[in-house]
């Protein structure tokens, strides 16, 4: 009976997490959750960092959803960026930039 416990409560978490995604709104104007990170300069390097094509692609969602606000519109519901589809693409080069930020810090210090 214990061993079902941690399982309910995954499912129930997962159940939260996509409510909560859903709840943000930023996915109804097809971006993603990296996409909505405050750009400072941490984030300003890691977008540098990134392969060109998922630059673009960035760029692409974050048009378009401003086009989308302005309007006062949202995507269709089929198009809308699904908690399953969406990868936390920029949050790898921004925990390096920041894991060297702190690196040079600290040699700073010394």
């Amino acid at each position: 009976m214990a061993s079902r416990a941690p399982v309910a409560t995954g499912k129930l978490l997962g159940g939260f997490r996509k409510w909560y995604y859903n709840l943000c709104g930023f996915n109804k104007f097809g971006l993603m959750r990296d996409d909505t990170i405050l750009e400072d300069s941490d984030v300003k390097e890691a977008l540098r960092r990134l392969p060109e094509s998922q630059y673009n692609d960035r760029m692409f969602r974050v048009k378009r959803a401003l086009d989308l606000s302005m309007k006062q519109q949202i995507l269709p519901k089929d198009q809308w960026t699904k908690y399953e589809e969406d990868i936390r693409y920029l949050t790898p080069y921004l925990e390096e930039v920041i894991r060297e930020r702190n690196e040079r810090e600290e040699w700073m210090k010394k």
